[in-house]
């Protein structure tokens, strides 16, 4: 039995954990009119494919699933920045940030 708890947990539940992330973003991108509340959720959801990225990469004994995890946080950064930009433009111009908000940007 302790040599059970000494290996830690095994490779379903760091899928399960990266499964229940995956469907909190999800649900949270489906249902939020608050485009910063949406940007979380987005980051719930990449965080849940680098818990993937990073299990399926122990369990093989191979490197190269925490190279793309690291490759994924840094373009997962740029892209928040981006997001982030991008809301406070709308703020600036409609001082609201729903999601309805740049479909009237279209014209």
């Amino acid at each position: 039995m302790s040599e059970a708890l000494a290996q830690g947990p095994g490779l379903t539940a760091y899928l399960t954990l990266a499964a229940v992330l995956f469907c909190i973003g999800l649900y949270g991108v489906l249902t939020r009119k608050n485009i910063i509340a949406v940007l979380v959720s987005v980051e719930l959801m990449a965080n849940a494919v680098n818990i993937n990225l990073i299990a399926f990469s122990r369990f093989s004994e191979d490197l190269l699933g925490q190279a793309f995890a690291i490759f994924s946080i840094a373009l997962t950064v740029a892209e928040v920045v981006v997001g982030l930009a991008i809301v406070i433009l709308i703020y600036r111009t409609h001082t609201d940030i729903d999601t309805d908000t740049p479909s009237a940007l279209s014209g």
